[in-house]
């Protein structure tokens, strides 16, 4: 049970790290914050999502 648990968690982790991706992507920002704000979700996944969730740049979301 432990191991389908922690698999859950890393699957989840995964989506917010992809979808957080494409959020820096789409922002306005420049070009090199993006590389920056990407190189820090990928190099610490859950550390970076926090930051970024905190003070990242953010795309334009459609309702």
């Amino acid at each position: 049970m432990g191991s389908t648990f922690n698999g859950l968690i890393g699957l989840i982790i995964l989506a917010l790290d992809i979808w957080a991706i494409v959020n820096v992507i789409k922002s306005n920002a420049e070009s090199g914050i993006k590389i920056l704000w990407i190189l820090l979700i990928v190099l610490l996944p859950v550390i970076g999502l926090i930051i970024w969730a905190l003070m990242g740049p953010r795309g334009s979301v459609r309702l």
